[in-house]
């Protein structure tokens, strides 16, 4: 039980890692999501059943997300298109496209060779739980390492800055909408390789997976936010993975033992966006209160060396 929380938790961060890098790093509301990461589940589990190989099924369904993620910014981009839209629309299509990449509403993917099927024969020694949550935090780890060591690059820095301010990378020299393009194919890609993954946890593919995918990941991102405070890249991802397995141990509690108080799977939905809007408000508090901590401090200072000028004079 409490492996499987963990299991789906490591599998769900990597989602949750895309999603950090184009609304937090990027400062994009990005909303492929919900379309990309079905496409890198329907990508997977087709080359799967058709005998292409785990390893490879994974690295097309992170170019399959990534490809959605990029296309969503040149329609930003050479279109003039809101972000906002541009994602919607290309969500939208990738409903379509999924259901081409299926042949259908789902394929199972039973009696296949899959990551959850290889990774306790290789490790045979242990349990099955405690051989799928180790291959699964080796993946996590590799993901996270990637996603730390890009942000360490000229390349993911200028990311970075751009989402700050897009002005300072233009003066650079550097060319935001290129940047734009990288970043979102990296966020996505990020996305399509976590259906991918999950699909074969699930032993399923369906069009409809990625649905609500961009409010769970945000509400998993803001409860990570809240367990510490730290500008290093290395600990940010490690927030959103800490904060998304935290969110799908609320989810199962809430499955569990919902019923107590009245609560239906029904209610999910609503109670993740309560979840995020409350989180998006105490954290709008937080920085108000700081902001203006910060400002009474100075006003302090500037007081004090009033008052020393003062008795210098005297």
């Amino acid at each position: 039980m409490i492996e499987g929380i963990f299991v789906d938790g490591l599998i769900f961060s990597i989602m949750a890692l895309g999603i950090f890098i184009s609304y937090k790093i990027m400062d994009l509301a990005d909303l492929t999501c919900d379309g990309s990461f079905a496409t890198g589940a329907a990508v997977a589990a087709v080359c799967i059943k058709s005998g292409l190989g785990i390893t490879l099924a994974l690295i097309l369904g992170f170019a399959a997300g990534a490809l959605s993620g990029m296309a969503t910014a040149l329609i930003h981009c050479r279109l003039r298109i809101p972000g906002l839209l541009a994602g919607i629309l290309v969500m939208t299509m990738l409903y379509s496209v999924n259901l081409r990449i299926l042949g259908g509403a789902n394929v199972p993917l039973l009696g296949v060779k899959k990551f959850y099927t290889e990774v306790p024969r290789i490790l045979g020694f242990l349990p099955s739980e405690w051989a799928s949550l180790a291959g699964t935090i080796a993946i996590v780890l590799l993901m996270k390492g990637l996603v730390d060591l890009f942000f360490r690059t000229d390349l993911g820095l200028s990311v970075g800055a751009m989402g700050g301010n897009e002005q300072v990378v233009i003066s650079q020299g550097m060319n935001p909408e290129t940047l734009k393009v990288i970043g979102l194919g990296f966020s996505n890609g990020l996305i399509g390789f976590s259906g991918a993954l999950l699909a074969q946890y699930q032993g399923f593919a369906d069009a409809n997976l990625g649905t609500g995918m961009v409010v769970q990941g945000l509400a998993a991102i803001m409860i990570g936010d809240f367990l510490f405070s730290t500008n290093r890249i290395s600990l940010l991802t490690l927030r959103v993975i800490l904060g998304s397995i935290i969110y799908k141990a609320l989810m199962y509690g809430g499955r569990k033992y919902g019923y107590l108080v009245g609560i239906t799977p029904n209610d999910f939905k609503l109670l993740t966006g309560l979840l995020v809007i409350l989180s998006l408000a105490v954290a709008k508090a937080r920085s108000g209160a700081s902001d203006r901590g910060a400002r009474r401090k100075a006003m302090d200072k500037v007081a004090a060396k009033a008052n020393g000028g003062c008795n210098a004079d005297a």
